[in-house]
């Protein structure tokens, strides 16, 4: 196994968002993820706060998502979520799909029924950069972040380029996902 980091804001992880060259992708599994950044602007979603884009996403956009766009690069992922939705995925949708989709992220959601899952996708996160560098991301319960791990086993980067193509093929696009939700989650 290659490099483990225990923090999202560990400078060394975050290269990895400004370093690719071409494509970063990420398949996230989770129904909720609980990131301190998140929290107080979760806690006003579900009180019922119609605000919009929040700090941490607008640090995203500014720092990532613009930049890649700008460079021509492709950043994008896939969230198998179950229906109905989790506060936590409505809160997402709302609060931050919303904005980054708009900034150039490529945004897909793959829906399932609660206790399915789609054949052959593993249920667990990862990021893939241009094809080659391959990073799992792990939780603890109730979406914790514990660690990074970077992964340099050919056979396991083989087998998660097959899973963002196959993820990326079954799942719709943020835009037409929101449109079954009329744009309110």
């Amino acid at each position: 196994m290659g490099q483990t980091f225990k923090s999202l804001d560990d400078a060394e992880f975050n290269r990895f968002f400004t370093d690719f060259r071409f494509t970063a992708y990420r398949l996230e599994s989770l129904q909720r993820y609980d990131v301190s950044y998140e929290k107080a602007e979760f806690d006003l979603f579900l009180g019922g706060q119609q605000r919009g884009e929040f700090p941490g996403i607008a640090r995203w956009i500014e720092e990532t998502v613009r930049p890649a766009r700008a460079a021509g690069k492709l950043l994008h992922r896939v969230h198998v979520v179950e229906e109905p939705l989790s506060d936590y995925v409505r809160f997402e949708c709302a609060w931050a799909y919303t904005h980054t989709v708009r900034a150039g992220e490529d945004v897909r959601l793959l829906p399932v029924s609660p206790g399915e899952w789609p054949t052959g996708l593993p249920h667990h996160d990862y990021w893939l950069f241009d094809s080659a560098t391959l990073v799992m991301m792990h939780y603890g319960d109730g979406g914790t972040f514990e660690a990074a791990e970077v992964v340099d086993d050919a056979e396991r980067i083989v087998q998660a380029n097959f899973w963002r193509d196959m993820a990326v093929g079954r799942s719709i696009p943020f835009p037409a996902f929101a449109e079954k939700y009329g744009g309110s989650f």
